[in-house]
């Protein structure tokens, strides 16, 4: 069965599924004029192929389905996101990187249960890579009360009300959940750890994105109706985000694969996460390179390339830059071997990663910022540029050492990741996606073994 086309892709959207944007129903998601832009730019997906055979399957598959064996797999893998999320203009596309991830996680703690979940798993698997699914992962539980657990609360966490020979019926919603607006399938999987009594709330499974009951309302944020000047990255890549609802949704055993078992709902979020936080430094490097590419950019056009405090912000800027890519690399190289021979990166080195990356963020904004000048905000729109009366104003008077017309180009695609709603999503996503940076720290300090560092010290202090 050969890959699917972009076109394929977006005509597997248009199956009734329940969506709400703004308050009103989207009877289409790829005819909707802010929506389908998130669904063109998934679609960098599968304008990128890179197909392989799989042994197991004896089927041509995408490499993101691809179990890692090690390393040279997990590399890979990473440079893929990283391919097609600069094609994406620094923005992923996701559709296939969360859900793989997620099976990574499926295959490895479902092997540990005994019973058929793992060969549900391999099922479930096998159905995505050959049909070559766009996937969502709904793991973020709203939570209500923090300081409640979720008996306490029921609606505040996604769970089970009901069993059958046939399956189940789960009742809830999930937060932050992205793309799910516009893939095929969706792996609904743990928040936290879970303990005696939560039985409910402790199940994994996967749906279709049209299963009766299930509803999304998409996030209006990074929504802009602005002149597509003004906005070189948004107007054209843009990742959505949904409270999605289960209303008594179904869910066949074929596609249960984790139900009551409440050990094993903290190692499956936990392993979830090993992989996707990898994937999340994979993602972010185009981030980072179009910052640094920027600060040269716009100081060139600014005239100010040669000066002492621009060099000083360029050599913090790809410092930064290369370290979190150094670490991401590392991170592969590093790896380890898990249940059914299925490689991991390691998970301390992925956590320096992606605590580097979020922990300086916003240091790396301010210099760029810095570089570029007010302009940012108070540059005329891009319907000035389009008048003929004002069009030679704006040329004499916005000129630097490069012209006005390509000095503003520079100043726009700026303006548009460091000022606006797209600024400010990357800028809450690396703060909180795929883990806070508390978690970051806590996971550094769990995977790190000071024994022999400790022995070190005592030993030079004579204990």
């Amino acid at each position: 069965m050969a890959l699917r086309t972009a076109d394929d892709y977006r005509q597997s959207l248009r199956d009734g599924r329940i969506l709400w944007f703004r308050g009103d129903r989207v009877p289409d998601i790829t005819a909707h004029p802010q929506l389908r832009v998130a669904v063109d730019h998934a679609a960098n997906d599968y304008e990128m192929p890179e197909p392989l055979k799989d042994a197991d399957l004896g089927e041509e598959i995408s490499r993101y389905f691809a179990l890692p064996r090690n390393g040279d797999d997990l590399l890979a893998r990473s440079r893929l996101i990283e391919a097609t999320t600069s094609a994406g203009g620094t923005m992923v596309t996701l559709i296939h990187e969360i859900g793989t991830d997620a099976m990574f996680a499926l295959h490895r703690v479902c092997s540990r249960l005994g019973g058929d979940y793992l060969d549900r798993v391999r099922a479930y698997w096998r159905h995505c890579a050959v049909g070559d699914l766009a996937m969502a992962v709904a793991q973020t539980d709203v939570k209500g009360d923090r300081s409640k657990g979720a008996v306490d609360q029921p609606d505040a966490y996604v769970r089970v009300v009901d069993r059958s020979d046939e399956g189940i019926v789960v009742r809830g919603a999930k937060v932050h959940t992205s793309v799910s607006a516009n893939a095929n399938e969706m792996i609904v999987l743990p928040t936290r750890a879970m303990r005696a009594g939560d039985e409910d709330y402790a199940v994994a499974f996967a749906v279709p994105l049209d299963a009766p009951g299930l509803s999304m309302i998409v996030s209006g944020w990074n929504e802009s109706s602005k002149h597509a000047r003004e906005k070189p990255l948004s107007s054209k890549h843009k990742m959505l985000e949904t409270l999605t609802v289960f209303d008594d949704v179904f869910v066949p055993w074929d596609r249960v694969f984790l139900c009551g078992e409440v050990a094993s709902a903290g190692p499956l979020a936990l392993t979830f996460v090993e992989y996707h936080r990898f994937t999340a430094v994979s993602y972010k490097l185009p981030l980072l390179d179009a910052l640094v590419g920027c600060a040269f950019a716009i100081a060139k056009a600014n005239g100010i390339a040669g000066a002492g405090h621009v060099r000083d912000k360029a050599t913090w800027l790809i410092t930064y830059a290369e370290t979190v890519r150094a670490l991401t690399e590392m991170a592969a190289q590093r790896y380890r071997v898990g249940e059914l021979d299925i490689a991991y990166p390691d998970p301390m080195t992925t956590n320096i990663a992606k605590f580097t990356f979020a922990n300086h963020y916003h240091e790396a904004l301010e210099r760029v910022t810095d570089l570029a000048g007010g302009l940012l905000v108070t540059s005329p729109s891009g319907e000035d540029w389009d008048n003929p009366e004002l069009r030679p104003v704006l040329d004499r008077f916005l000129f630097g050492a490069e012209p006005a017309e390509d000095r503003m180009k520079l100043m726009y695609l700026i303006a548009d990741l460091v000022a606006s709603d797209f600024a400010g999503y990357h800028a809450v996503l690396a703060v909180h996606a795929e883990g806070s940076i508390e978690a970051e720290k806590l996971q550094i300090l769990r995977s790190y073994d000071a024994t022999a560092a400790e022995a070190y010290a005592r030993r030079l202090a004579g204990l």
